[in-house]
Formats: C-alpha cells, structure tokens, sequence
C-alpha cells in the first residue's frame, strides 16, 4: 500500500518508528513532516497527509500527534477523508471495516511504540465490508461532506 504519514512536534518521537515499521512491511511511505521535534501546527500537516489520501495518491493516511484527537478533527476537514483516533486494537480496524476509515489518528503521549505498531497493522489490514448497512450509512456520511443532507 502507499501510506501518507505526518506528524506535529509531539508526535515526531514516534513517528520514525512508524514509518520504520512500514517500509519493513513493504510499504510505500510519504513523510509530509514534521521532521524534528521543533514546534509545529498539526492542521498544516494534516491538511498534507490528508489531500494526498483524497487525491488518491496514496491509500491511506497516518497522523501522529499528541492525542491524535486533534490530528482527526482537522483530517475530518478534508473533503473525502473519514477519519478515526485509533488507540486500541478493535477500533482500528472496525473503523475501516464499517465506517470505511482511510486516515488514523495516534496520540504519542497516549500509546507506546508495541501498540502503535498494532494498531498501524490493524487499521492496514482492515477492509471495508460489503454489508449494505454499513455501505448505506458511509454514502449517508459523503452525501453529508457534500452538503446533500
């Protein structure tokens, strides 16, 4: 897969690590920064990671924050990006699997590198299901970014 990743100051540390995961996974990796720990605003970021995953550059998309909350609420921002904080195992692949989430957010200050690891693989692993339910319910989500309900 082509995985677009980014993080903000807080989020650098555990980044490398991510991205060192993924290539070792056989993955493509786009790096849209941050690239040292000095401050930054995640929005600015986020926007990058985002719009390439929307472009169809790349299939999906990692954020890296702090909490990683932030990093979602600007990921869901961008049109055509759904976007879920993933901190335990079940959500981040059941995110993509019913909600058909294509950009993870993780918080640095909340789970360390074994966990983070998991839930990369997870939410990578995770495709979206076929049941009309839940099909319904992310055309209802789209129709909802184009100002259609």
């Amino acid at each position: 897969m082509k995985i677009s990743i980014g993080s903000d100051h807080a989020g650098f540390p555990l980044k490398k690590p991510i991205v060192d995961f993924l290539k070792e996974q056989g993955h493509e990796v786009t790096d849209f920064g941050s690239y040292d720990p000095e401050p930054v605003d995640f929005p600015v970021i986020t926007k990058k990671v985002c719009q390439s995953v929307a472009d169809n550059d790349s299939d999906r998309g990692i954020m890296v924050c702090g909490t990683g909350v932030g990093a979602s609420i600007a990921a869901n921002k961008v049109p055509g990006i759904r976007a879920a904080v993933g901190h335990d195992i079940y959500s981040a692949h059941q995110c993509v699997e019913h909600d058909n989430v294509n950009v993870m957010a993780i918080g640095a200050q909340i789970v360390g590198d074994k966990l983070a690891m998991e839930l990369v693989e997870k939410f990578l692993q995770a495709e979206f299901s076929t049941s009309e339910e839940f099909r319904r319910r992310v055309k209802m989500l789209e129709e909802m970014d184009a100002g259609n309900m």
